[in-house]
């Protein structure tokens, strides 16, 4: 019996049909290891920002939050504290805050804040992560003859002032790390948002 002879137009049309299938069964199963890669609901928990109502929040007093499993340092500033931050800048490492990622640019400047008498702070020393200790007095302490106000980290004696900018001679390498935050309005603090995201 003589062979036939090969109809093109049938060889494309069962490549292409078969290119097709393959290639949907390819995306199909590639489905499952795609979705892997997304973050689960808890880790998209864990980063989300947390809302904190700060109205009952009294002048020279301190309030905690915790934000990606980390202290959050919210403080109100008394006219008295705000006033003697400009005095301790001699005294200090990185008085400007130069050290980039220590705070966002909104919050880079002498009172590290959004607003002066609000303060925002992640409570972890940069020098070993151990939590500060809150001393908003402006007093002679044990540490420091001349305390204006700030934090101690008893751990091994890092001292920063009510800005958070970390004193010379402390073991902490650079300023405590303001995070991201954003008003919602005067009572309620957004941390984990910059302003900008408000309006987006």
């Amino acid at each position: 019996m003589a062979e036939q002879p090969a109809d093109p137009g049938r060889r494309r049309f069962l490549t292409a049909t078969t290119a097709v299938v393959g290639g949907v069964g390819v995306a199909f199963a590639a489905v499952p290891f795609v979705s892997a890669w997304k973050p689960s609901a808890r880790a998209i928990a864990a980063g989300a920002a947390v809302t904190v109502d700060i109205s009952k929040l009294e002048a020279g007093a301190q309030q905690l939050a915790t934000w990606r499993k980390r202290p959050i340092f919210i403080i109100r500033r008394t006219p008295t504290l705000l006033e003697a931050l400009p005095g301790e800048d001699g005294r200090l490492k990185d008085p400007g805050s130069e050290v980039v990622d220590q705070q966002p640019d909104y919050a880079r400047n002498g009172y590290r804040s959004i607003k002066p008498d609000v303060l925002v702070l992640v409570g972890s020393c940069t020098h070993l992560g151990c939590a500060p200790k809150f001393h908003p007095e402006v007093q002679p302490e044990p540490w420091d003859d001349n305390w204006q106000g700030g934090f101690f980290c008893p751990c091994h004696n890092s001292k920063f002032d009510m800005a958070g900018r970390v004193y010379e001679g402390s073991p902490a390498p650079t300023n405590l790390v303001v995070p991201p935050y954003r008003f919602a309005d005067d009572s309620t603090l957004v941390i984990g948002e910059d302003p900008e995201q408000e309006a987006a």
